[in-house]
């Protein structure tokens, strides 16, 4: 698997993009490009792009299809302490009208076919999805924000693996083409390919799910990841298809079965469930996560012939803990201890340090008494 890039800029820039640039100049500190797309299509294996504060408005999508090496990856990412938004609002397909289809080439306002890339501190907001990959292997994306898209705001997707996700966020993205159906924060869906990670992200306010696996066919590790709020009709969209589940580990008719695996993860107040098969009969492993307050169950791991495990797991009040298959292995969950697990059980039920700013380094902000049983009891995330 990839590991966690520095800064993009950190090392000596080779590219550097500014909003005052010229696409005809060297692409220098002193003499930058204009557009994020002329300095990919210079990059060769080994550049840096450091992009400069500002925001830069696309009429067509940033389209990516160099690829790094393993020894030389590229790097694109924000100049250090400065914030660059991409804004895709121009582009087109963002505006397809109810019904209608966006084709793959113009997904996202990043859309990448390639590998051995380190994206890092980068906003995308207002597109036909925020970042799109598909057939892509060997990636770091980092502390990236995809909000208020036009579909879902980070999509991975095809033969793609052993990439990293870390410290997303993703919030408000939504697809009135499709009333809600689909716009999800984080997707990997639609594909294959071993080695795909998901740390540290927080998926919110989005129309459909936190994190959908819809019929992803390879495991993906979920780990220190929150979703809340979704699936709420926000926009006022008629005929509402939105799901609302924090987190959607499956799907397909029929869904593959598939070990997807789920650790020191939070699902609160979405508008159904807090984490679900979805359909999904494989070996799927849930440890020490927690659900509060969601509209349907907390844990729902019921599809016939089940081999999931819940090991750990705390619901808290929420109108029903668990639904589970006699075949599903249930253990150490709050369920199993019982007792009522409401409000007064745990020593808080305020999100606002976990929603709050992350930290310098991009990681989750400290939220050490969040859904922590008043009692000690080992069950459930700790953030």
């Amino acid at each position: 698997m990839a590991t966690v890039p520095a800064e993009a800029a950190a090392a000596t820039p080779t590219i550097v993009v500014a909003v005052t640039g010229d696409d005809s100049a060297p692409g220098t500190l002193s003499r930058p490009l204009r557009t994020i797309q002329a300095a990919v299509d210079r990059a060769k294996p080994g550049d840096v792009i450091a992009v400069r504060g500002g925001t830069y408005a696309v009429d067509d999508n940033i389209t990516i299809s160099t690829s790094g090496t393993a020894s030389q990856p590229i790097s694109l990412g924000a100049y250090p302490g400065e914030r660059v938004v991409v804004d895709g609002e121009r582009l087109p397909a963002g505006h397809t009208p109810v019904g209608g289809s966006i084709p793959r080439a113009e997904r996202g306002v990043i859309h990448q076919e390639a590998s051995h890339w380190r994206v890092s501190d980068l906003e995308l907001v207002n597109g036909p999805y925020g970042y799109y990959c598909d057939n892509c292997n060997d990636n770091v994306f980092a502390r990236l924000v995809t909000r208020d898209n036009y579909e879902s705001g980070f999509q991975l997707q095809g033969a793609s693996g052993r990439n990293l996700v870390l410290d997303l966020d993703s919030h408000g993205n939504r697809d009135p083409r499709k009333n809600g159906e689909s716009a999800d924060g984080l997707a990997i869906k639609e594909g294959s390919g071993t080695g795909n990670v998901v740390r540290g992200a927080r998926l919110w306010n989005n129309v459909d799910d936190g994190f959908d696996a819809w019929k992803f066919a390879s495991p993906v590790l979920i780990e220190n990841t929150v979703a809340y709020g979704n699936g709420f009709n926000r926009w006022n969209f008629p005929d509402f298809a939105g799901d609302g589940n924090g987190f959607k580990l499956g799907g397909g008719t029929p869904a593959p079965a598939v070990a997807h695996a789920v650790r020191d993860a939070i699902a609160f107040r979405n508008a159904a469930k807090g984490m679900t098969d979805n359909g999904n009969p494989g070996a799927l492993a849930l440890t020490r996560n927690t659900t509060y307050g969601n509209g349907g169950t907390g844990f729902d791991f019921d599809v016939p012939g089940s081999r999931a495990v819940l090991d750990g797991n705390l619901s808290v009040a929420e109108r029903t803990p668990v639904a589970v298959a006699g075949s599903t292995v249930s253990r150490g969950n709050s369920w199993n201890l019982g007792g009522t697990w409401d409000a007064a059980s745990v020593l808080s039920t305020d999100p606002a340090p976990l929603t709050g700013p992350r930290r310098s380094d991009g990681s989750l902000p400290s939220a050490p008494v969040f859904l922590v049983p008043r009692a000690g009891t080992p069950v459930g995330a700790r953030v």
